[in-house]
């Protein structure tokens, strides 16, 4: 079943890392994201809140930015309309969406994180996507997540992709909830033929996401009575 999901990642850890420190009032909104090849990502970005030269300059000495085009000047809103092409590292995270016949449909910033909006045809494919981002070593969340043809609305829910739910469900069965445990996170991770960090992060994001649905759902029970 088709799949959108909102994947947030640290602007530390992707594209446009040293022009968000350095403009850290600066904002941005990516139109798309074309893959163009194996090796090249080529998005189309509007920024606003920025002096069109002190962008320039920034985008030219960022290490995450290969090429820069401004496509439009003068807009009626101040915005500024540019081509990007990201670097390896930032490629190679779209890539692993890509790998998994994902389609970027958007993304923006707040907050000092990304958050991408993805499709994926299957949601085996989203879950394979996290998988290999964390791979790479970036912290990524699926903040929300959408089945279409699940509800009409197509209203968003929380989910746990299958990584996390491997993880929390072998956590609960080898005894790592409870007191005192029965495993610890190091042997653990060995189980799961996993790193201690990727492990202690995929606990950490499904026991977020759970947390986030029983107070949604204590939340819907309130206001009904």
């Amino acid at each position: 079943m088709t799949t959108i999901a909102e994947l947030s990642v640290s602007t530390d850890e992707f594209a446009l890392a040293e022009t968000f420190r350095q403009l850290p009032s600066m904002e941005v909104r990516v139109e798309s994201v074309v893959a163009e090849g194996p090796g090249r990502t080529t998005p189309l970005v509007w920024f606003s809140n920025v002096d069109s030269d002190e962008l320039d300059e920034t985008l030219r000495a960022d290490s995450t930015v290969v090429e820069h085009q401004q496509l439009l000047e003068d807009t009626d809103d101040g915005e500024l309309f540019y081509r990007l092409e990201y670097s390896e590292d930032v490629s190679s995270i779209c890539r692993a969406i890509y790998a998994h016949d994902g389609t970027v449909l958007g993304a923006q910033v707040a907050d000092n994180q990304w958050t991408l909006r993805v499709l994926f045809p299957h949601r085996e494919g989203l879950s394979d996507a996290v998988s290999d981002i964390e791979e790479l070593g970036v912290r990524v969340d699926v903040k929300r997540m959408v089945e279409a043809g699940a509800d009409d609305d197509l209203e968003t829910t929380a989910a746990l992709t299958e990584p996390q739910k491997e993880a929390i469900a072998e956590a609960y069965r080898q005894g790592y909830y409870d007191v005192p445990r029965e495993i610890s996170l190091e042997e653990l991770a060995n189980e799961l033929d996993i790193s201690h960090q990727a492990l202690s992060e995929r606990l950490r994001r499904a026991n977020r996401v759970l947390a986030s649905e029983q107070l949604d759902e204590a939340a819907s029970e309130m206001a009904t009575e």
